[in-house]
C-alpha cells in the first residue's frame, strides 16, 4: 500500500497505525491531494475500487480522479469551490467513476481541507472513497419497482391503505387518493371520513366489517358503493388484513380498488340475462310444455327420461315407460266438436296425473296420446297398481260442457333396464305394446315383449360387439391440438376416441357411442379413456413433452355415484404431477340437469388437481347463477356458432356475449370449429384467444402428434378447411 503522508505528530504514530488497520478492514479508499501542485496520493483500496493498482495510476494528479468521473456527475465537483470558500465544512458527493473494465461504479467521495496558506487558500485536502455501488443499485431497483408498482396501480385502479392502531395514523397511497378524486393537499384521510362517503347500505356493511376487524381481528373482502370527494358514485372493492400482537389488533391494511367498469358490465349482463331468462322462460314453457294441457311435451319428456335412466343406473332401480292412448276419442270430436274434445283431454290429463305418484311424469305427446314415466321402482310389480289406477281414472265419467262423457284407454308399457334401449326406442316399444293392448280388447295394459323385438336384439348384439372391442383393446385415442392464437403456443390437446374395427376400419365415435349412451358399458369406456389419457401424459412426460390432455365425460358417467371413487382409483396409478395435465370436459346441457351434483363433483375433482371445461357452451340454457355455481376453468364455445360467425352476425354477437360473460366469472374461453385463418382473425378481434378446429389440425393418432408439433413450431399458420 502506498503510504499517505501523515498529518499527525510523531506521538500520534501508534494511533495512526491502528487507524490505518481499521481503514483497510473497512475497505475504504483514502486520498491525499496537494491542491497547489495537483499531486494526488492514495492507498491501494482507492485504486482497487476502479479496478487498478496504485502503480498503474502513477504519476497521479487531480486529473487522475476527475477524468474518470461520469460526465453527468462532473458538475458535482463545483461543490469543491464552496468547500474551498468555507461555505460548507465538508466535501461530500456520490458520483460514478469509470472502472478499468469500462463500466461505472458508484463511490461516496468525502473530503476536507486540512491546510490553508496565509491568505486562507487551500493547500492540502484529504478524504475517502467508499464503494457504494451495491447500495445505489438496490436504490435504483427499488425506485424502478416503486415506479412499476405505481403504474400498475394506476392501470388496475388499485390503491392501498394502512391504519396504525397504536398511533391512529391512516395512510393512503397515491392511487387511493386518485380513486377518491382528491390528493393529499386537498383531503386528510380518516376512518370516519372514509366511512361517511359510502352509500347507506354499504356504510352499514363497512361499519360492521371494521368493527369486527377491531374487536375480533377478522379481515374482510367487500364490494361496495361509495361517493368520491367530488360526489361521483363508484363501485369499489376494499379488503382488510389484521396484524395482531398479544391477541389484539395493532395494524389494519388492505387495498382499495375502483371496480366501477367491471360492475357496470356485470349489471348490464345481469339485466340482459334477466331479460333473456324471462324470454327463455316463456320460450322454455312453450318449448317444453303442451299448450293445451300444461303437461310436459315430448322435449321435456326426453330430458326427464334421460335423468330417470341415469338415476336408475346409479340406484339400481327400474323405470316404467307407459304409452297411453284413448279408445274412441275421435267420436267425441265428431259428435261434440273440438272445443269439447280439447276440454275432455285437459280433464283426462288431470285425472291421469292424479293417478301417478308425486315425482312421476305425465306427458302429452300429441292428439289423445300420453306417456307416463314411472321411476324409482324396486320391482316390475310395483308399477301394476299405478297402471291400474290410470286405467280407472280414464274410465271415470267426466262432465264436459254440460255433457257426460266416458272413454277407456289402452296402455303399453316397457321397463328399463330390462329393455336397455334409448329414450326414443323405449317410447316406440311402449307404443307397440299399446297396440297389442288395443288388439286384445282395449281398457287394459300390455307389457312389451323384449325377446321378440328385432330392434332390441340388434342393439344387444351391438353392445356385445362394443364390449368385445373394449376387451380386445380395439379402441384408441386421437388428439386434436388447442392453440393460443396470440402466441401460437399449443396449450393442450383434446382426446377423441376411435374404434379400430377389424372389418370396417377406423370408426368415428358417432358410429358407436350412441349405442352405449344409456348403458353401463358407456361408463366402462369413459374410464378407459381417462386411463389411456393419463398413460399418454406419462409417456410424453418421459419423452420431455408437457402436453395437457382433455377428455369428454358423458352425463351418465359424471352423475354416477361411484364416479369420484373410480376416478381416484385410476389416478392412483399415476404420479400426482401428471394429474394437473388432465382436464375433464362436460356438456353444458348435462351440467344444468343437476347443478348441485355437478358442482360438487367438479369441486372434488379440483381437489384432485384436475381442471374442468364446459363443452358446447351456448347451445343450452345457462344463466349467470349456473355459471357462478360451476367452478370450471374453461368455456368451450359451441362450434356451430364459430363456423357460421363469418356469415351470421347473430352468431358473432353470441360469441361476443359469451366472451364478455366469461370475463365476469374469470373463465377462459376456447372456440371450437376454427376452420380458416379468417376465423382466427375474427376471434382475436373479439378477445377470444384460445381455439381448436380443422383449420389448426384435424384429430390425429398419437404417432403423428409430435411430428405435427415440430411442424407447427417451425411454421404456425392456420389453413383453410372450410370446404
Amino acid at each position: 500500500m502506498t503510504k499517505i503522508p501523515s498529518i499527525y505528530s510523531d506521538n500520534q504514530r501508534d494511533s495512526n497505525e491502528q487507524l490505518e488497520f481499521v481503514i483497510n478492514a473497512a475497505g475504504v479508499g483514502v486520498w491525499d491531494w496537494n491542491v497547489k501542485t495537483g499531486e494526488l496520493t492514495f492507498n491501494d483500496r482507492w485504486a482497487e475500487i476502479i479496478g487498478y493498482t496504485v502503480e498503474e495510476l502513477q504519476p497521479a494528479q487531480f486529473d487522475t480522479w476527475s477524468k474518470n468521473l461520469h460526465p453527468d456527475d462532473f458538475i458535482k465537483t463545483e461543490l469543491l469551490k464552496k468547500h474551498f470558500d468555507k461555505e460548507v465544512e465538508f466535501y461530500n458527493i456520490e458520483a460514478r467513476m469509470r472502472h478499468k473494465l469500462g463500466h461505472y461504479v458508484w463511490v461516496l467521495a468525502s473530503g476536507k481541507v486540512v491546510e490553508r496558506d496565509e491568505k486562507g487558500n487551500p493547500k492540502r485536502m484529504i478524504g475517502t472513497h467508499l464503494d457504494v455501488t451495491d447500495r445505489k443499485n438496490n436504490e435504483e431497483r427499488l425506485t424502478v419497482s416503486s415506479q412499476l408498482l405505481n403504474e400498475s396501480q394506476k392501470i388496475a385502479r388499485l390503491g392501498g391503505w394502512e391504519l396504525d392502531l397504536l398511533t391512529g395514523l391512516l395512510y393512503w397511497t397515491d392511487e387511493t387518493y386518485h380513486i377518491h378524486d382528491t390528493c393529499p393537499e386537498e383531503f386528510n384521510p380518516s376512518v370516519d371520513a372514509g366511512v361517511d362517503y359510502f352509500l347507506p347500505k354499504s356504510k352499514e356493511i363497512i361499519s360492521q366489517a371494521l368493527d369486527d376487524a377491531l374487536n375480533k381481528c377478522i379481515g374482510y373482502d367487500l364490494e361496495l358503493e361509495t361517493f368520491t370527494t367530488k360526489g361521483r358514485k363508484i363501485d369499489v372493492r376494499t379488503t382488510c388484513t389484521v396484524t395482531e400482537k398479544d391477541g389484539k389488533p395493532i395494524r389494519l391494511a388492505g387495498i382499495f380498488q375502483d371496480i366501477t367498469e367491471q360492475k357496470s358490465i356485470q349489471r348490464k349482463l345481469e339485466k340482459t340475462n334477466l331479460n333473456l331468462e324471462k324470454a327463455n322462460s316463456a320460450l322454455s314453457f312453450s318449448a317444453h310444455y303442451d299448450a293445451l294441457t300444461g303437461l310436459p311435451n315430448r322435449n321435456l319428456l326426453a330430458d326427464r327420461m334421460q335423468q330417470a335412466i341415469s338415476k336408475s343406473i346409479r340406484n339400481k332401480k327400474i323405470v316404467a315407460v307407459a304409452f297411453i292412448d284413448l279408445d274412441g276419442f275421435k267420436t267425441i270430436n265428431d259428435s261434440h266438436g273440438h272445443s269439447t274434445g280439447d276440454e275432455f283431454l285437459k280433464q283426462v290429463g288431470a285425472q291421469l296425473k292424479q293417478a301417478l305418484r308425486e315425482g312421476d311424469t305425465l306427458s302429452r305427446i300429441g292428439g289423445d296420446e300420453f306417456v307416463a314415466l314411472i321411476d324409482d321402482l324396486d320391482t316390475i310389480s310395483a308399477s301394476e297398481i299405478i297402471l291400474t289406477r290410470m286405467l280407472e281414472s280414464v274410465a271415470t265419467t267426466l262432465q264436459v260442457n254440460n255433457v257426460l262423457l266416458s272413454l277407456s284407454a289402452s296402455i303399453g308399457v316397457t321397463y328399463y333396464p330390462l329393455d336397455g334401449s334409448n329414450p326414443d326406442q323405449l317410447i316406440r316399444h311402449a307404443d307397440q305394446a299399446m297396440y297389442v293392448a288395443k288388439q286384445n280388447g282395449k281398457n287394459r295394459y300390455h307389457v312389451f315383449d323384449i325377446e321378440k323385438d328385432v330392434a332390441v336384439k340388434h342393439r344387444t348384439e351391438e353392445l356385445r360387439l362394443i364390449a368385445l372391442a373394449l376387451k380386445n383393446d380395439e379402441f384408441e385415442l386421437h388428439y386434436q391440438p388447442k392453440v393460443d392464437l396470440r402466441t401460437n403456443i399449443v396449450f393442450g390437446v383434446e382426446a377423441l376416441i376411435r374404434w379400430n374395427h377389424p372389418e370396417k376400419g377406423v370408426l368415428a365415435p358417432a358410429l358407436f357411442l350412441p349405442a352405449v349412451e344409456h348403458d353401463v358399458l358407456g361408463i366402462e369406456i369413459g374410464n378407459w379413456v381417462v386411463n389411456a389419457a393419463l398413460a399418454q401424459i406419462e409417456k410424453w412426460n418421459e419423452q420431455g413433452f408437457n402436453i395437457p390432455i382433455s377428455v369428454n365425460i358423458s352425463p351418465m358417467h359424471l352423475q354416477r355415484s361411484q364416479f369420484i371413487t373410480e376416478l381416484k382409483s385410476i389416478l392412483g396409478q399415476y404420479p400426482d404431477c401428471i394429474h394437473e395435465n388432465l382436464e375433464l370436459e362436460i356438456l353444458e346441457s348435462s351440467a344444468l340437469k343437476d347443478i348441485a351434483l355437478v358442482s360438487k363433483v367438479i369441486k372434488e375433482c379440483n381437489q384432485l388437481g384436475l381442471k374442468f371445461s364446459i363443452d358446447d357452451f351456448g347451445a343450452g340454457y345457462s344463466s349467470l347463477m349456473y355459471l357462478k355455481r360451476l367452478p370450471a376453468e374453461y368455456l368451450k364455445i359451441d362450434q356451430s356458432f364459430v363456423r357460421d360467425m363469418l356469415l351470421d352476425e347473430d352468431d358473432k354477437a353470441i360469441i361476443q356475449g359469451i366472451i364478455e360473460l366469461a370475463k365476469v366469472f374469470n373463465l377462459k374461453v376456447i372456440a371450437e370449429g376454427v376452420e380458416t385463418p379468417e376465423h382466427g382473425k375474427q376471434l382475436l378481434s373479439l378477445g377470444c384467444y384460445l381455439a381448436q378446429g380443422y383449420g389448426i389440425a384435424k384429430p390425429m393418432p398419437v404417432s403423428k402428434v409430435l411430428d405435427w408439433l415440430e411442424t407447427w413450431e417451425n411454421n404456425p399458420c392456420l389453413v383453410d378447411r372450410s370446404e
